[in-house]
């Protein structure tokens, strides 16, 4: 059994006991904010075991300075900088910056990082080839993970991970290229000529030119859009150790080369569980179908014995309000009054939904309220992004996270590979047994 130490002599250990005769003191290790953690790692050795965490819902497998959660309190912090000043008054290359290098830049510095970000926007020519071979009608998240895989096999002045020249450029490369090959994604799945990025155009301003731009006429970026683009960007950027994000670590723990690991934090991003969410609030909607029938599948909703879920109220992670979410309202509604929305029913119905859950009383005592995924999913719908693509552009705002995740975790001198270990629940050792005498 496990005691607090204020019984024994060390106040900062907790103590294991095992068996009556044997013990081990776990050492009490405190982050600057956030719940303390206990060092287990002399567990095995000491005393022959390991612990039991289905999903690492309670393990702590790194020490990070870049992204705390308070899901309780609804506190999301970069850096320490919370997400609503951020989002507010920042912008999405000036939030890459800061989760690269750990603090803020000045004018200088964010000029220079935003004009490496321009020079390394393109893709090598002959990668442009790649997309033809898929078919036309392929997932653009597919596109993704082989394309970002394949920057390995055209870059290889940025693969050695212990050069940080290597890993800065690396860095650059994949977060000024991501836009770019989301937009080509699209453009070929509709036939459609890429665009290729200019360096006259802001972050968000460069993807909505290459995805919504034709080469047979001018295309002006509303700046109602870039702006409600970039606050998606900013507000997906990190997000502590989720699944995707413990994907990249534990891929890069290998000395696996950057672009293999991001194009396996792609692939876990795909997973409806995970980056799916706001494909899941379109469909959601689109199964209520009318604001005449919200009644009815409110009633649903409330119903413990029906299966149907409103998607995209709550969250697993926020028991509160999702900081996220009330920032992305107001652009939601700036996007539609931008783009003249009136008359689109899915749109309205979600507008309802919200005045529903933001005013009910069983989805406020039970704090289900309109998460980000809610808005971004009305914002990209609002805006002619196909669902498709949702799961995309999550990836391509969440590369920023995973590349600071993965620099921090190779420039960290506790890091090893990574190695989970199980409870063996199969047959114990037996012999074989030939293929006459089975029954």
């Amino acid at each position: 059994m496990a005691q607090n130490s204020e019984n024994s002599t060390n106040q900062d250990n907790f103590q294991l006991t095992s068996g009556g005769d044997s013990s081990l003191d776990l050492p009490r290790l405190k982050g600057t904010i956030g719940p303390d953690v206990v060092d287990i790692r002399r567990l095995y050795s000491e005393l022959g075991c390991f612990t039991y965490d289905p999903g690492f819902v309670a393990t702590a497998s790194c020490s990070s300075e870049l992204t705390y959660i308070d899901g309780e309190q609804g506190i999301l912090l970069h850096r320490g900088y919370p997400i609503q000043q951020l989002a507010a008054n920042s912008t999405f290359t000036e939030v890459a910056y800061l989760l690269l290098n750990g603090e803020l830049p000045n004018s200088s510095e964010l000029s220079n990082f935003e004009g490496q970000l321009s020079n390394y926007s393109m893709i090598h020519d002959q990668l442009t080839r790649l997309f033809s071979g898929f078919r036309r009608d392929a997932h653009p998240m597919a596109i993704m993970v082989g394309v970002v895989g394949a920057l390995s096999a055209f870059y290889h002045d940025s693969l050695d991970i212990n050069d940080p020249q290597h890993r800065m450029v690396a860095s650059y490369r994949l977060i000024a290229k991501m836009p770019t090959i989301a937009a080509m994604a699209y453009k070929y799945s509709i036939g459609q000529p890429f665009m290729y990025p200019r360096n006259a155009l802001t972050y968000p301003e460069n993807f909505l030119y290459m995805m919504f731009g034709v080469p047979t006429e001018e295309f002006e970026v509303s700046p109602v859009l870039a702006k409600a683009i970039d606050r998606i960007f900013i507000l997906h950027a990190d997000h502590e150790q989720n699944a995707s994000t413990s994907t990249v670590r534990l891929a890069g723990s290998s000395g696996a080369n950057p672009f293999a690991c991001i194009a396996a934090g792609i692939a876990c991003l795909w997973g409806p569980a995970h980056g799916g969410a706001n494909e899941a609030v379109l469909a959601m909607l689109e199964e209520v179908g009318s604001v005449n029938h919200i009644p009815e599948f409110i009633d649903r909703a409330k119903d413990r014995d029906d299966p149907f879920r409103l998607m995209g109220f709550g969250h697993r992670v926020y028991k509160n309000y999702d900081p996220r979410a009330a920032v992305l309202r107001e652009s939601a509604h700036a996007v539609l009054e931008e783009l003249g929305v009136r008359d689109e029913p899915l749109l309205e119905l979600a507008m309802e939904l919200e005045r529903i859950a933001l005013e009910d009383e069983y989805f406020v005592e039970r704090k289900l309220f309109p998460n980000v995924d809610f808005y971004s999913g009305i914002i990209f719908r609002a805006m002619g992004i196909p669902v498709s693509m949702f799961t995309v552009l999550f990836a391509l705002a969440r590369t920023v996270g995973w590349i600071a995740q993965w620099k921090e975790m190779i420039e960290d001198p506790d890091q090893r590979i990574g190695r989970p270990r199980q409870l063996y629940t199969g047959p114990v050792e037996r012999n074989y047994v030939a293929m006459d005498q089975r029954s």
